[in-house]
């Protein structure tokens, strides 16, 4: 029989001291209550869990408040908080999932109960990239320098979830997997969206290159068209390309280029550019969609009055040229490539003087 919601909020208000121990683990026990920062499970005292009084009701057991912010609620909005879900049928399944009981046999008055932030909002985006933690020390700052993307300063717009939910699709049950969580911001840094990497957790393969082993391990939520995952601020040249380890790569080489990535052909196509931009570097990925789009934003730069400069990978993408020739021979294709100013401008200076000192 499917339960409802007071079914649900009694049954984690029993157990609210183990609630807190799994998704507030930054906390800590304080007699009666637990503390934590706040309900993404922020290190800190200003919320507290109450253990003691009623199932339902003024003081129930389960209730929380932060003292902080004046926020209050049960277990099923600490869940959604730590989690990041969006919608609430999501919420009820991790609930019963953490209490061992069965799956409802049909929607009930828990689908009806609605959340401020509806699934892929840019609201929501924005919502999971706070929760997320920087990447430092983390299975996200691993996957990346396992794929050779040791530049990692600039990176702001990337965090890591240790519990992202992924759902193959509607009818399927939601798995926990870590994510490399990216932000897609406009012009003015605004998130408008987010983008998530799924990670293994068992490590680097050259057979899925780090990513957790699942139909689709790359998703993206929000609003995305004409927006970027941005690596430094742009102003007169910029790098443009698909991917977050393309873009990632040439910054390896052009370690002080502004760059964005857009995520695919198509948003590549249509990304907007900053006001002050008179030269762009576009680079494509060789396939036929990365060509379709290169060529349609170089001729929206050109009717913009901006350069276009098509930058090309020896293989697939330039993350495959880093892993598979090295970083010398990326630096050595490159150079030939951008401008003559922006070799001294944007390559890193000891490259440069290592390089010269090869060549002399």
């Amino acid at each position: 029989m499917a339960q409802s919601i007071a079914d649900l909020t009694e049954a984690l208000a029993r157990n609210a001291e183990a609630v807190c121990r799994y998704y507030l683990s930054n906390g800590r026990r304080e007699g009666h209550y637990w503390m934590v920062g706040d309900a993404r499970n922020t290190p800190g005292r200003s919320l507290f869990v109450r253990f003691k009084g009623p199932l339902s009701g003024k003081g129930a057991a389960g209730k929380w408040t932060d003292a902080a912010t004046g926020e209050h609620g049960d277990l099923l909005d600490i869940i959604r908080e730590t989690c990041g879900f969006v919608d609430f049928a999501d919420i009820a399944q991790e609930a019963r999932r953490f209490l061992s009981l069965p799956l409802p046999e049909r929607p009930s008055d828990i689908a009806s109960r609605s959340d401020p932030a509806p699934s892929g909002s840019p609201k929501a985006a924005r919502r999971l990239f706070a929760m997320s933690q920087a990447i430092t020390g983390t299975l996200a700052e691993a996957y990346l320098r396992n794929r050779g993307l040791t530049a990692l300063s600039k990176t702001a717009s990337l965090r890591f979830h240790p519990r992202c939910y992924y759902r193959p699709d509607q009818h399927s049950e939601t798995e926990i997997w870590p994510a490399l969580i990216a932000s897609v911001t406009n012009l003015d840094g605004a998130i408008t969206g987010a983008h998530r990497t799924w990670l293994d957790p068992n490590g680097f393969s050259e057979t899925n290159l780090g990513k957790a082993p699942i139909d689709t391990p790359r998703r993206a939520m929000g609003n995305l068209l004409g927006h970027a995952v941005r690596f430094g601020t742009a102003r007169d040249v910029m790098a443009a390309g698909e991917g977050i380890e393309t873009m990632l790569s040439l910054k390896i080489a052009l370690s002080d280029l502004p760059m964005v990535a857009a995520l695919s052909a198509a948003h590549l196509a249509a990304i907007r550019f900053p006001p002050s931009l008179r030269r762009l570097y576009i680079a494509c990925d060789d396939d036929p969609a990365g060509d379709d789009a290169s060529a349609r934003l170089t001729q929206r730069a050109k009717d913009a009055g901006i350069e276009a400069i098509t930058l090309s990978p020896h293989l697939g993408d330039f993350n495959d040229d880093l892993r598979l020739l090295g970083v010398d021979a990326l630096r050595d294709a490159l150079r030939v490539q951008i401008a003559p100013e922006d070799v001294a401008r944007f390559m890193n200076a000891a490259a440069l003087t290592a390089n010269e000192a090869a060549s002399g």
